[in-house]
C-alpha cells in the first residue's frame, strides 16, 4: 500500500495544470486569433479585392488594439483577477472572428480585427504574469515555452485546415474559416475559466521549482526599485520592439510571397506554412530550456542570429530551395523571444511586478507590430516584391544582436 507521502510525491504540480491550460490559452488568443491571418489573406484579399497595403493595414490593426489592451491589461487583471480576465479577451477574440467571417468589406474587417487584437492582449499579458506566479527562476523559462507553443499548434492547425475548407466551400471558404475558429476559441474560454488559477495559493500549493531560487529572486526583485533596472526595461523593450516589427511581416506575408512570387498553389504554401507551425511547437520550451540553463543573454543572442539567417534568405534573390532553410530557421525559432522574454522580467522584478513589466516591455513590442505590416505592404506595392521588406527585417535582427550583447548578464 502506498504511504500518503508517496502519494504526495507522485501528485502532479498544479503549476503544469497552468502551463498547458496556457497552451490552450496561446493556441486561442494568438495563434488562431492572429497569425491564422497570414493563411486567409490570400483568398481573403482576392474575395474583398484587398490591395498589399490594406492586407497590411488589417494586421496592423490588430496590433494597434493589441498595443491599447497591453496599457490596461495590468489595471484590468488587477482588479478583477488574472483568469476573468483572460476568460473576458478570449471571449471577445471568439465574437469577432466570427463577425470577420461575416464582413462583406475592407471597412468592416479592420474595426472588428482591431478588437480581436484587444482581445489578444487582455489575454496574453495577464497569462505571462502567471508564470512568474507559478514557476521559479529555474523553471520559468520552460514554463512560458510550454504556453508559447500553442502558436506552433495554431499555425500547424490553419496551415492543414485553410487550404481543406477553402477547397470544400470556395471562394467563401475564408468565412467559414474565420467563423469556426471563432467558435474553437470561445470553447478554450470555457476551459480556462474553469482550469485557471490566479496564484498558487488558491491550489493551498506554492510555486514549482527550488525554493532556493526564490533567494536569488528576491533580491533581484529589490534592485527592481533602482533606476538601473528602469532602463535594462527600457533595453528590453527595444529589443522585444525589433522582434515585433520582424517576425510579424514573415507571419503575416510569406504565405503571400509563396503565392505571388514563388508560383506556390495555395495548398503547397499551406504545408510550408504547417512546417512552420510544426516545427515552432519546439520553439519555446526548447530556447526556454536554454535560457534556464545558459542565461537570457545567451538565448537571445542565438535566436536573434537564426532570424537574421532566415529573413536574409527570403530577401535575396536565391533558388526556391533556400526558402525551405529559411521557413526551418523561422520556425524553429519564432517562439523563442517571447518566452525568453516572460522569463526575464520575472527575472529582474519578481512575481508580484512581472504582470506590469511584462505589459511595459510589449508596449514596445506592439510598437512594433504596428509598424512592421504596414511598412512592408507598402514596400511590396511600391516594389512588386517583399524581398526588400525581408531584407529590412534581417537588418532590424541584426541590430537586435548588437542590443542583446550590451544586456546585462542575468544568472542562468
Amino acid at each position: 500500500m502506498a504511504t500518503t507521502s508517496t502519494r504526495r510525491s507522485i501528485k502532479l504540480h498544479y503549476g503544469w495544470v497552468i502551463a498547458f491550460t496556457g497552451t490552450a490559452v496561446i493556441f486561442a488568443c494568438l495563434g488562431l486569433g492572429r497569425f491564422a491571418l497570414g493563411m486567409l489573406l490570400p483568398a481573403m484579399g482576392t474575395a474583398l479585392d484587398l490591395s498589399y497595403v490594406r492586407m497590411g493595414l488589417i494586421g496592423t490593426g490588430n496590433f494597434i488594439g493589441y498595443m491599447f489592451a497591453v496599457a490596461l491589461a495590468g489595471y484590468v487583471a488587477q482588479h478583477l483577477g488574472a483568469r476573468l480576465t483572460i476568460t473576458l479577451g478570449l471571449v471577445l477574440v471568439g465574437i469577432t472572428m466570427m463577425l470577420v467571417g461575416r464582413a462583406e468589406h475592407y471597412l468592416q474587417i479592420l474595426p472588428l480585427y482591431v478588437a480581436t487584437g484587444i482581445g489578444s492582449g487582455l489575454s496574453n499579458v495577464p497569462l505571462m504574469g502567471l508564470v512568474s506566479h507559478w514557476f521559479l527562476k529555474e523553471a520559468r523559462g520552460r514554463a512560458a515555452g510550454i504556453m508559447l507553443s500553442g502558436n506552433g499548434i495554431a499555425i500547424l492547425g490553419a496551415g492543414l485546415y485553410v487550404p481543406w475548407i477553402n477547397t470544400r466551400f470556395g471562394m467563401d471558404g475564408w468565412r467559414y474559416g474565420w467563423v469556426t475558429m471563432g467558435v474553437v476559441v470561445l470553447g478554450v474560454a470555457i476551459m480556462t475559466a474553469v482550469l485557471l488559477r490566479n496564484d498558487p495559493q488558491e491550489k493551498g500549493t506554492t510555486p514549482l521549482g527550488r525554493q532556493g531560487a526564490s533567494l536569488n529572486v528576491t533580491a533581484e526583485a529589490r534592485d527592481s526599485r533602482s533606476g538601473k533596472t528602469k532602463w535594462i526595461m527600457i533595453h528590453l523593450g527595444s529589443i522585444y520592439a525589433l522582434f515585433g516589427a520582424t517576425y510579424v511581416v514573415y507571419a503575416t506575408f510569406i504565405v503571400t510571397t509563396l503565392v505571388d512570387e514563388h508560383g506556390f498553389s495555395e495548398q503547397v504554401a499551406g504545408n510550408f506554412w504547417a512546417v512552420v507551425g510544426a516545427l515552432s511547437i519546439f520553439s519555446g520550451p526548447l530556447f526556454g530550456w536554454l535560457s534556464d540553463r545558459w542565461g537570457r543573454r545567451t538565448g537571445m543572442l542565438t535566436v536573434f542570429t537564426l532570424f537574421t539567417l532566415a529573413y536574409g534568405l527570403v530577401g535575396m534573390h536565391l533558388p526556391t530551395a533556400w526558402l525551405y532553410a529559411s521557413i526551418a530557421l523561422y520556425g524553429i525559432s519564432v517562439w523563442s523571444v517571447p518566452t525568453i522574454m516572460a522569463a526575464a522580467v520575472g527575472d529582474y522584478l519578481g512575481p508580484t511586478r512581472a504582470a506590469k513589466a511584462f505589459g511595459f516591455i510589449t508596449l514596445f513590442f506592439g510598437m512594433g507590430q504596428i509598424i512592421g505590416p504596414a511598412l512592408a505592404g507598402f514596400l511590396a506595392d511600391a516594389t512588386g516584391t517583399f524581398r526588400i521588406a525581408f531584407g529590412m527585417c534581417a537588418a532590424a535582427t541584426l541590430t537586435a544582436i548588437i542590443l542583446t550583447f550590451f544586456l546585462p548578464r542575468m544568472r542562468p
